[in-house]
């Protein structure tokens, strides 16, 4: 599909509508569907601390840098990690470079848990599935144009 021509275009306030819609329809579909509840179930605990040790496995973290990531207050980082941590899912050990951090990095236990997780929300929804290759396709070229700031 070619890039619409000045005269194809929607007017701004046209093109503005239309971009809230479709933001709120993608935001439906990710956020309303069951998947954070199907992962809280699996695995037993909130989605806020599935999603801490999904960021973990990646890489592991400083108590700052995890916090960040989440969107939450370091004192609340400090309680989440110390809940995973008596859980066997977390530990802490001394940062390379820094003396005074520690680094937050999952152990095998939450790695295993961090995949169950992926799993589950790689699952699309029963109507994506069903889509055609080609509307597949549309929607990850698509995708990978919009780009967070």
């Amino acid at each position: 599909m070619s890039p619409r021509s000045a005269e194809d275009q929607p007017p701004p306030d046209a093109a503005s509508a239309l971009a809230s819609e479709a933001w709120l329809l993608m935001s439906g579909l990710v956020l309303d569907h069951d998947r954070r509840r199907a992962v809280s179930e699996a695995l037993g605990m909130s989605f806020g601390r599935a999603r801490a040790i999904r960021r973990l496995a990646h890489r592991p973290m400083s108590m700052g840098e995890l916090a960040a990531e989440l969107g939450i207050d370091r004192p609340n980082a400090t309680v989440l990690v110390d809940d995973l941590e008596s859980q066997g899912l977390v530990r802490r050990r001394p940062h390379p470079t820094d003396r005074r951090a520690k680094l937050v990095e999952t152990t095998r236990k939450g790695k295993a848990m961090a995949r169950r997780a992926d799993a589950i929300l790689a699952t699309p929804p029963a109507a994506l599935s069903a889509l055609g290759t080609e509307d597949l396709e549309a929607l990850r070229r698509i995708r990978g144009t919009v780009r967070p700031p």
